[in-house]
């Protein structure tokens, strides 16, 4: 067995920092944490001098990056995502995409039988729609909504199958609690969102099975002193985690100060959102038909709707600390433990510990990404 010893300034696991150490890996998996100095029996080391080792980050939240998207119903375009996102410390992610009611669907077939061995690993499929409420449909065109309808939803799983882990619903959709009660019964997290719900529709949608919030704030109705719309039950609900864009646009900085204060250190959820101009050049674009402006890490179309971002997770958690939303410890653990958790896949992933998954990252001091290690593997080095 090839052991591979990295040492660096600080390793953040993330549920504490600790200085001194050395992580022992092999076979894919972190075999030990121990104080520096103290492993002697390794093949190979990588030492980060004044680096910050950090669990592999988990994005639930990407569309496209490095020019590709998941509409482009390519493994070649899906090896570009996991190639870029790899870039910025995702070690794996879930392909976010559409549903075409009465279109080509060939891409959701295409990210279920995708399997790469370079890049972030795809975890599964997060469908945002087709049961959305068309005024909060964002950048998601008409075509790609529907009412909500047992039938629909078969085709989704035939086209998906097991590969299908998320789907973003509007709870206020006739049809949609019940629809809610199906997909937790069937293992497929509900996460809200693009959705016109108040407060007793948000709740009645958390009592049915809601567990997740997609993109808190943006595409759902603001809060307001005599109409708390669904923001405030989705906060004050212990069991539901949240989705963030930390980019300072998509939320502004005191908003975003204030939810996480609400949160408990579990249900912070870091994404990127992120869409094909991620890793690109500032520039003009072209999505879903439509031309865009990628600038300064927010890609909006011309008319200036926010459509997502083209920034990845390591410079997300960067403008985290920069705009004092939380510590850099909050920020790691809302990159990695908790969309572990989200996924169920905390048993193996999301944390440095003993016996884990080797899914790691080596940050430089300023949080650029030296290093992406996934299964023991590396698969970016700047």
């Amino acid at each position: 067995m090839q052991k591979t010893l990295i040492s660096a300034g600080r390793i953040i696991t993330p549920f504490e920092q600790l200085a001194n150490r050395e992580l022992l890996i092999g076979e894919g998996k972190i075999l030990r944490i121990c104080t520096r100095g103290t492993i002697r029996d390794f093949d190979r080391r990588i030492d980060a001098g004044d680096g910050i080792v950090v669990p592999g980050f988990i994005d639930v939240h990407v569309q496209g990056a490095g020019g590709a998207d998941v509409l482009d119903a390519t493994p070649e375009a899906l090896e570009v995502i996991a190639l870029t996102c790899a870039r910025y410390g995702v070690t794996g992610f879930l392909a976010t995409t559409v549903f075409r009611p009465l279109g080509d669907n060939r891409h959701l077939r295409s990210a279920g039988r995708f399997q790469n061995p370079e890049g972030a690993e795809l975890l599964g499929i997060h469908l945002e729609g087709p049961f959305i409420a068309k005024g909060k449909r964002g950048m998601i065109r008409e075509d790609c909504l529907a009412p909500v309808e047992s039938g629909i939803l078969d085709r989704i799983r035939e086209l998906t199958g097991d590969h299908l882990r998320m789907m973003t619903v509007a709870p206020e959709l006739p049809g949609s609690l019940e629809l809610i009660r199906r997909l937790r019964a069937e293992g497929v997290i509900c996460s809200f969102g693009h959705s016109r719900a108040d407060y007793g529709q948000t709740v009645a949608g958390i009592e049915a099975g809601i567990r997740h919030v997609t993109h808190l704030f943006n595409a759902m109705a603001p809060m307001h002193h005599r109409d708390p719309g669904p923001i405030p039950a989705l906060l004050e609900s212990e069991q539901v985690s949240v989705q963030i864009i930390a980019d300072g646009v998509h939320i502004h900085p005191a908003m975003l100060r204030m939810a996480i204060q609400r949160l408990s250190g579990d249900r912070l959820v870091l994404i990127t959102d992120g869409i094909q101009a991620m890793g690109l050049p500032e520039g003009r674009y072209r999505y879903n038909g439509l031309e865009y402006q990628s600038k300064d890490g927010t890609a909006r179309y011309l008319d200036g709707t926010l459509i997502g971002t083209s920034l990845g997770i390591s410079q997300l958690i960067a403008r985290c600390i920069d705009n004092g939303v939380c510590t850099l410890q909050q920020a790691i653990r809302g990159a990695s433990y908790n969309p572990a958790c989200v996924l169920g896949l905390q048993e193996h992933k999301g944390s440095l510990e003993e016996g884990k998954d080797a899914d790691l990252v080596v940050l430089e001091p300023d949080l650029s990404v030296r290093m992406t290690i996934r299964s023991g593997h590396c698969v970016y080095e700047a």
